[in-house]
């Protein structure tokens, strides 16, 4: 064959995606080949090896982003222009491989009273059976979970990094299918898990459908899938405009279900309620990074020209969010229900820093950005989010885990560090100053108030007073109520989960007192390449 010119592999630059997936492989061969006894070691080993090997091939990757106006050095299209990796696809590389190794920790936590992961045991057994005791009596656990996790990381991670649709469409695919299966492997209350798991498949099924479907009409109208294609045929306005409007919006039902945004946010308290304690954390906390990292990108660079049309879609959604979640919360009486109905209303507060976005050929190096902004505030929320849910797969009854707030009446009585450490990270959810949880929303309601979106911002302070009233009701329950029968218990936990919680807190503190180097940082990188 003549003319044949084989395909330049920027090995370097794509080395954090290469060793996540590589590890999740060989993860996945550790189950077929190694003794079942041995599987645990060598899963947490390889996962924590891989988290931090990626961890560091971010950070080099980072390293020489230069902040200066010559796009081509603020980071460069890859793999056949399929991969942007620039300024904030590579921050949430850095971002996510953090999250992803506290991730692991709280996977590999085991329960003190049996020895034994939270994970079930033999997850095709149906609960109550026979199969299912002889699995706990065992001791069995799933070390798949590792590999699944390792994977769903790599989609998370290729996600906003994706320069064009196809390539987003796979990582949305792959960052999402070993998800569905995590949320159903709960040891305790399997209907619950499997139901969450089932609502989770068949809802996200279905808005991976309309994401291709927008796909295809997008495609249909500039003729080509990559994002610096469309944002050329968008601002030659030469095709047809119903082709391009159907396409943002269906393409935005996909993202805005992954964000867990109203009218798509349906599935949010089911799953998390129903999911492992850990596998809620990881999905509350990672997949809202890689999930706003791609809408960032979608809407940034490939509809930026388009941006009066999809303008009013975010502001509606975003005040619709906040509201919903905001005041839904209020009624919940479980711990890990009101932690989702606070992660839709967070949801309504990145989207109104979404609206700080301006035009891709307005925006330089420096300052404070819709896109700087939105990045600080998915890595206040991440962290504080990460913290809160290991908080509370420590927190037992006579039953283990338990998550209704009855059962947490008088915590502060019997642990006054745990409940302490909890109501701080309420507080910075709430937006409480010296807390990162206040300076993420000054942030982002800057941002928005600098391109004009003021009345979504009211609408963002009100709400915010709202949701500092189930924060400090629990808050209150805690320190002020008197225990309920036995009352609740701390379990002691392994150094793994200790410190999640330590480092999860300790961010949420210093973000809250000195943010000013990373609010600078991200200003600096925070510009999209084509």
């Amino acid at each position: 064959m003549t003319g044949f010119q084989a395909p330049n592999v920027e090995w370097l630059t794509l080395s954090p995606l290469l060793v996540v997936f590589l590890a999740a492989v060989v993860g996945v061969l550790v189950e077929a080949f190694v003794p079942r006894a041995q599987r645990y070691a060598v899963q947490v080993g390889l996962s924590l090896a891989a988290m931090v090997g990626t961890l560091v091939a971010s950070l080099v990757v980072f390293a020489r982003l230069s902040p200066t106006a010559d796009e081509a050095e603020l980071g460069r299209v890859v793999a056949a222009g399929a991969v942007a990796a620039d300024g904030p696809a590579v921050f949430t590389w850095v971002l996510l491989s953090v999250l992803g190794l506290l991730s692991v920790m709280l996977f590999a936590e085991r329960k003190v009273e049996s020895g034994v992961l939270t994970f079930a045991g033999q997850a095709a057994a149906l609960p109550g059976t026979e199969a299912e005791r002889e699995a706990s009596t065992r001791g069995l656990s799933h070390t798949e979970v590792f590999p699944l996790m390792l994977f769903a990381i790599g989609g998370m991670m290729l996600f906003p990094a994706s320069n064009d649709l196809l390539t987003m469409f796979v990582a949305l695919e792959v960052l999402s299918l070993p998800l569905y299966l995590l949320c159903g492997l709960a040891r305790r209350r399997r209907l619950l898990s499997q139901e969450a798991a089932m609502k989770y498949f068949l809802l996200g099924a279905f808005s991976s459908g309309f994401f291709v479907y927008g796909l295809a009409l997008v495609y249909g109208y500039a003729g080509s899938m990559g994002f610096a294609q469309i944002a050329a045929a968008v601002s030659a306005d030469t095709g047809s405009r119903a082709l391009l409007l159907g396409g943002i919006g269906l393409m935005s039902v996909g993202l805005l279900f992954k964000v867990g945004a109203a009218p798509f946010h349906a599935w949010t308290p089911d799953v998390y309620q129903g999911a492992p304690t850990a596998v809620t954390a990881f999905m509350a906390a990672a997949t809202k990074v890689a999930a706003f990292g791609a809408m960032l990108r979608l809407f940034y660079v490939a509809f930026g020209g388009n941006r009066d049309d999809w303008l009013p879609m975010v502001w509606a959604v975003a005040i619709l969010t906040m509201v919903v979640g905001s005041v839904l919360a209020i009624s919940q009486t479980d711990v890990k229900r009101m932690l989702a109905y606070s992660s839709i209303a967070h949801a309504g507060f990145l989207l109104t820093g979404f609206l700080g976005i301006r035009s891709l050929d307005e925006v330089a190096p420096g300052g404070l950005t819709g896109v700087s902004a939105v990045l600080f505030y998915l890595t206040t929320y991440g962290f504080t989010t990460m913290a809160a849910f290991a908080v509370v797969s420590i927190v037992r009854d006579a039953g283990g885990e338990t998550t209704h707030l009855a059962r947490w009446q008088g915590l502060g009585k019997e642990s006054p560090l745990v409940a302490g450490v909890f109501a701080f990270l309420l507080l910075a959810m709430a937006g409480i100053p010296l807390t990162s949880g206040f300076t993420g929303k000054w942030a982002v309601f800057a941002a928005a108030t600098a391109a004009g979106a003021w009345p979504v911002v009211v609408v963002a302070v009100l709400m915010s007073a709202v949701a500092a009233y189930f924060y400090v009701r629990v808050i209150v329950l805690m320190f002020f109520a008197e225990p309920v029968g036995d009352g609740p218990s701390v379990a002691v936990p392994s150094a793994l989960t200790t410190v999640v919680i330590a480092v999860g807190t300790l961010v949420t503190l210093v973000l809250g007192i000195v943010p000013g180097a990373l609010i600078e940082l991200l200003g600096n990188v925070g510009v999209f390449i084509r």
